[in-house]
C-alpha cells in the first residue's frame, strides 16, 4: 500500500511540474514567456537574462557618487506571466523588482524592494513601452521643495546587447528633469 501511495504521489506531482512549463528550469534558467500571457509580457524579452551594469548616483545637486559595478538578472516568473528582476551590486545594497502586465489597464505595475530598507508596502511604478521602444514608469513623488511630480523610470536602447536605465525626478509637465540615477548594461549571456 505505501509503494502504491508513494507511486501515485511521485505521478501527481510530475503532473504538476508538467502544468508549469514556463518557469525557470536547467533547459531554461530564466524561464520562458507563456503564450498565454498578455503580449506585453514581451515587452523585457531582449533584456531576459543577465547583464554586467555599471550604476551611478547622484549624491547631491552637483555630484555623482563612484560607478558601483552589479550584475541585473531578469527572468520570466509565475509560469512565464510575469517578470522578475534582481540586482547584486558590489555596494552590498541589493534590490529586485517584480512586474506584472495588466491588460485591463493596460499598464504595466512595477513593485521595487531592496534590502537598505525592508518596507510594509513596497513602492510601485506604472507606465508602458512607447512608441521608439523605451520602457516609460512613474511613481507620484514630490520634490524636496514640496513641488509635485514623479519619479521617472526609463529603460532605453533596449537590445539583445543590452539596455540604458535613468531615474529622474520630473515635474507633471515633464519640463523639469532631475537625473538621480544611471544604470548601463551589457547581456552577460
Amino acid at each position: 500500500m505505501k509503494k502504491l501511495l508513494l507511486l501515485l504521489s511521485i505521478i501527481a506531482y510530475s503532473n504538476l511540474i508538467a502544468q508549469y512549463n514556463y518557469e525557470p528550469s536547467t533547459e531554461y534558467p530564466y524561464g520562458r514567456l507563456n503564450p498565454e500571457a498578455p503580449e506585453q509580457t514581451a515587452d523585457y524579452a531582449p533584456i531576459i537574462g543577465a547583464c554586467k551594469c555599471k550604476s551611478v548616483a547622484r549624491v547631491n545637486q552637483t555630484t555623482w557618487a563612484d560607478t558601483v559595478m552589479m550584475r541585473w538578472t531578469f527572468k520570466y516568473i509565475m509560469n512565464g506571466m510575469a517578470v522578475q528582476d534582481q540586482t547584486l551590486k558590489a555596494d552590498g545594497v541589493h534590490s529586485g523588482s517584480i512586474r506584472q502586465y495588466n491588460a485591463d489597464s493596460s499598464n504595466w505595475y512595477v513593485h521595487y524592494y531592496s534590502t537598505s530598507a525592508a518596507t510594509p508596502t513596497l513602492s510601485a511604478w506604472s507606465g508602458n513601452k512607447v512608441e521608439n521602444g523605451d520602457i516609460v514608469l512613474y511613481k507620484d513623488q514630490t520634490a524636496p521643495n514640496g513641488m509635485e511630480g514623479f519619479f521617472k523610470i526609463v529603460f532605453s536602447n533596449i537590445s539583445e546587447d543590452g539596455f540604458n536605465w535613468t531615474g529622474a525626478w520630473v515635474d507633471k509637465t515633464e519640463s523639469i528633469v532631475y537625473p538621480t540615477w544611471r544604470i548601463y548594461c551589457d547581456k552577460l549571456e
